[in-house]
């Protein structure tokens, strides 16, 4: 019973040691010379100068979150586009498929123009 396992307890101890002989050789093997510039602290490359409830500008992170949605549209489209040849094969399935595609890139499409419009993708 426990012999279909084996392959994958395989897999698991071999996943581990490409996790870990890395950071085990890197702590073994790498010079360990701290200094007063590597200890100290640091926030985005630079020292801090006020307080941490400062207002900060959040353009950055709409930004980023602006980049995984249309990063996840393109993971989204892929499979669809991988198996719609099938789905022409089918008949009348592709035009329902082929429409709702659509209707979810013309939602992607106005939110990015309303962004846009509204300023959120402006660098100063």
């Amino acid at each position: 019973m426990l012999e279909g396992y084996i392959p994958v307890l395989i897999f698991i101890l071999v996943a581990l040691g490409f996790g870990f002989v890395p950071l085990i050789l890197g702590r073994v093997l790498a010079p360990h010379r701290p200094d007063s510039e590597k200890l100290s602290p640091y926030e985005c490359g630079f020292e801090a100068f006020e307080d941490a409830r400062m207002k900060f500008d959040v353009r950055y992170y709409l930004i980023a979150i602006l980049f995984i949605l249309f990063d996840l549209e393109i993971a989204f489209l892929f499979p669809w586009a991988t198996v719609f040849q099938e789905f022409i094969a089918a008949g009348e399935v592709a035009w329902f498929v082929f429409g709702s595609v659509m209707v979810f890139l013309a939602v992607l499409v106005i939110g990015y123009i309303v962004e846009w419009k509204n300023g959120a993708l402006d660098w100063e």
